[in-house]
């Protein structure tokens, strides 16, 4: 007891500065130097940890409060915090979407590297260059693939941008709208990329409008020098693709799946549901299927799976492609009594868009 007082007594005579202190955050020394404050977006009890563990979406349900006056506008930097107003990292603010931050870096990095923290500029490049070293370390582009995708959304951290390679060419997604706001640095970013001559802009208009951005004038960019069609490769298989197609023109996220259906079609009959321009078709018949069959409603991109056919060298006979709702040819096929070895199901998206709580 005796010693509890003389403790006491001691941290009482001790000058303030001599008393062990809190570190500061890395995050909130950085944000302290801004010349225009910076907002600080705190969650809700509970609610930290899914960020800390990886989610770059902070859904506006979990937000408890935020500090700041003036308060952010939808494109502002924002720290994010756990209830305490302890940054757990950085992101960008948006005041109409139901994910009000999409979170950029954490703390923790933050601590390790501080050069990006608070520098979206800075982090974009960083991110970039990460994923082009990431692809080429996987052998891409080759000899036999030179369609791939470079940056995969939060993938590759960078959420709501998309980057699909086709040759000379990158086609760039857009569904968030920091990315519609950053639009000058994400594209100097793809140029600097050796062989990269063309780029294409393709906003997701849809998802764009629910960010909040003004999409009244808004639409695809093709540039005069940038053809509509192109020829590429993958898994040394060729395909047409064309740039006013579905999404960026290819699917370049299911370039291994394709390529498993390859192996394992050797004399299978083989059911391509929504096959679109022919991808799993094509690898089905490549990898030595005795039948098969692709099924969609979209003629386009039935004529580019027939013109598929013939840059392959395919036998016609052995592969076919019909215009057809996929769910009526089910339940035809139902009523025939027919059965495939192999069936591919890979539908366009199925479920509305729900708000998160």
């Amino acid at each position: 007891m005796q010693q509890l007082k003389l403790s006491a007594c001691l941290i009482k005579s001790l000058p303030i500065s001599s008393l062990p202190s809190t570190p500061s955050s890395t995050l909130q020394q950085i944000a302290s130097s801004h010349s225009k404050g910076i907002a600080k977006v705190v969650l809700k009890k509970g609610k930290t940890q899914l960020f800390k563990d990886g989610s770059p979406m902070v859904y506006s349900g979990a937000v408890d409060r935020i500090i700041g006056r003036p308060p952010p506008k939808t494109g502002d930097i924002v720290l994010v915090a756990d209830g305490t107003e302890k940054p757990i990292g950085w992101g960008l603010y948006n005041s109409v979407s139901m994910f009000c931050v999409r979170l950029m870096q954490l703390e923790e990095e933050a601590t390790r590297d501080p050069s990006c923290a608070l520098d979206m500029k800075k982090l974009l490049e960083t991110r970039t260059n990460a994923a082009i070293e990431l692809r080429r370390r996987l052998g891409l582009p080759s000899s036999h693939t030179n369609a791939y995708r470079l940056v995969n959304s939060e993938g590759d951290r960078l959420s709501g941008l998309i980057v699909d390679v086709f040759g000379d060419l990158a086609v760039i997604a857009s569904s968030a709208a920091w990315v519609e706001n950053y639009k000058p640095e994400v594209e100097a970013c793809i140029n600097r990329i050796d062989g990269i001559n063309h780029i294409n802009w393709r906003p997701s208009v849809d998802i764009l409008k629910e960010e909040g951005m003004d999409v009244s004038d808004m639409k695809e960019v093709h540039p005069s020098t940038c053809p509509e069609r192109i020829k590429v490769m993958e898994n040394e298989i060729s395909y047409a693709i064309s740039l006013v197609g579905q999404k960026t023109g290819f699917y370049a996220d299911q370039r291994e799946n394709r390529q498993f259906i390859s192996t394992i079609s050797n004399g299978q009959k083989v059911l391509d549901i929504c096959c679109y321009s022919g991808g799993f078709a094509l690898n089905a018949a490549h990898g030595g299927a005795i039948d098969v069959t692709g099924v969609d409603t979209s003629m386009p991109a039935l004529e580019l799976a027939r013109e598929n056919i013939v840059l392959n060298n395919l036998d016609p006979g052995r592969i076919s492609f019909l215009r057809e709702d996929a769910t009526q040819f089910m339940k035809g096929a139902l009523s025939r009594n027919e059965s495939w070895d192999i069936v591919i199901l890979d539908p366009p998206k199925l479920a509305p868009r729900k708000k998160v709580q």
